[in-house]
C-alpha cells in the first residue's frame, strides 16, 4: 500500500486487524516498516464474525462462502481444523453505520498482493505449482514467500540492480 493520504482524500482508510496482543503487532509493524494502522481482535470475536478464524466451538466454521461440509469435501486439510487464514472486509466509517459492506477471501486477495500484480506480468510468472508448462513451478503457492528482511542475498542477488 502507498501513501494512506491516496485513501484519504477519497473519504477512505484502511486498518488491518489481527488476533494478538496489540504490543506484538506493534513491534512487527515497526520491523516492517509498515504506517498502516495495525488493531489488536485478542479477547473479541471480531475475526470469527468475519470468517477468519476458526473453531467450530465459538462459531460454526465458514470460510471464502463456503460452509464446513464444503471446505471439507473439497479439501480433507478443513477436518478439524482450528486456525486463521486471510480475509479483508470493508465498512462505511463508523460515524455512519456498522454496516459490513464486503468481504474477500482466499484468490480474491491476490489482486491486493503487489507482488503478484508484477510477477503476473513476467513470462515467468508466479512460478506456481499448478502452472503450465509442468515442472517450471517451484513449489506450493506462497511457499517461496518471505519478509522482506529475511531473503538470502544469494536468492536476490543483483536482480534487483538494473546496472
Amino acid at each position: 500500500m502507498g501513501h494512506l493520504n491516496h485513501l484519504h482524500a477519497r473519504d477512505t482508510s484502511l486498518a488491518a486487524v489481527s488476533r494478538a496482543p496489540l504490543d506484538k503487532l506493534e513491534r512487527y509493524k515497526r520491523r516492517m516498516g509498515w504506517a498502516v494502522p495495525w488493531y489488536s481482535s485478542l479477547g473479541s470475536n471480531f475475526n470469527y464474525d468475519f470468517h477468519v478464524s476458526f473453531d467450530a466451538s465459538i462459531t460454526p466454521v465458514e470460510w471464502n462462502y463456503k460452509n464446513y461440509a464444503q471446505l471439507v469435501r473439497e479439501n480433507p486439510g478443513w477436518e478439524g481444523y482450528t486456525g486463521e487464514e486471510m480475509g479483508v472486509s470493508a465498512f462505511p466509517a463508523p460515524r455512519r453505520s456498522r454496516l459490513h459492506t464486503y468481504s474477500c477471501y482466499g484468490r480474491g486477495i491476490d489482486l491486493l498482493n503487489g507482488t503478484y500484480n508484477w510477477l503476473d506480468l513476467t513470462a515467468r510468472g508466479r512460478q506456481e505449482d499448478w502452472e503450465q508448462p509442468p515442472g517450471r513451478g517451484d513449489g506450493p503457492s506462497m511457499s517461496w514467500l518471505r519478509r522482506h528482511d529475511e531473503y538470502d542475498p544469494a536468492v536476490i542477488g543483483g536482480a534487483h540492480d538494473p546496472q
